[in-house]
């Protein structure tokens, strides 16, 4: 891991210097760690969601290289971007299967009880999201601690080391964070 670790750093700094492939590389080397971040993240998804791990890896990695600015400033940044596109890529397909829910193209039926729908994991996403913004405003480092545990998949360990905090500090700003959003998303709970 740790040879991994150094292999990223100088594949990134391949890329902003223009070398044409370290991009390539460089995703030859993330892409199981990212496939494992993404995997995490579709497991808070509904059964049956159309869009796999593999999936979200590759359309992440399509934002990440796409702005043609790929300048991050190391490993931790690198991974925090690609957590905040897979992020973000979930939160849109939330948005579009609500608006679905909503008689986007729908015929019209009458409500029987037995056709009620209780909220989903795609509901959960959209109420983190709008909560974490939020969070961000007051506390952006415990914001992307979140990011990177909750959509990301990481685990403390691996959060606090992408962030550059030490694992205390990163277990205080997570039990801070999750109180916040509980009081935030479940108001009164």
């Amino acid at each position: 891991m740790l040879r991994s670790v150094g292999r990223v750093t100088e594949l990134l700094e391949a890329v902003q210097r223009g070398d044409a492939g370290a991009g390539e590389e460089l995703l030859a080397v993330v892409y199981e760690e990212l496939r494992r971040m993404a995997a995490g993240m579709m497991m808070r998804e509904a059964p049956g969601h159309t869009l796999q791990p593999t999936a979200l890896v590759h359309e992440a990695w399509l934002r990440l290289t796409s702005r043609g600015q790929e300048g991050w400033a190391g490993r931790a940044h690198f991974f925090a971007a690609a957590a905040e596109a897979m992020r973000r890529i979930l939160v849109e397909s939330a948005r579009r299967r609500r608006a679905q829910k909503r008689g986007g193209g729908a015929e019209r039926v009458e409500l029987r009880e037995d056709l009620v729908v209780e909220a989903g994991p795609s509901d959960e996403v959209l109420a983190v999201h709008e909560a974490l913004e939020e969070l961000a405003r007051e506390d952006a480092s415990s914001a992307e601690l979140v990011k990177l545990r909750y959509f990301g998949g990481l685990t403390m360990e691996e959060a606090a080391a992408v962030l550059g905090m030490p694992l205390r500090t990163a277990e205080r700003r997570w039990a801070y964070a999750r109180a916040w959003l509980r009081r935030r998303i479940r108001p009164g709970a």
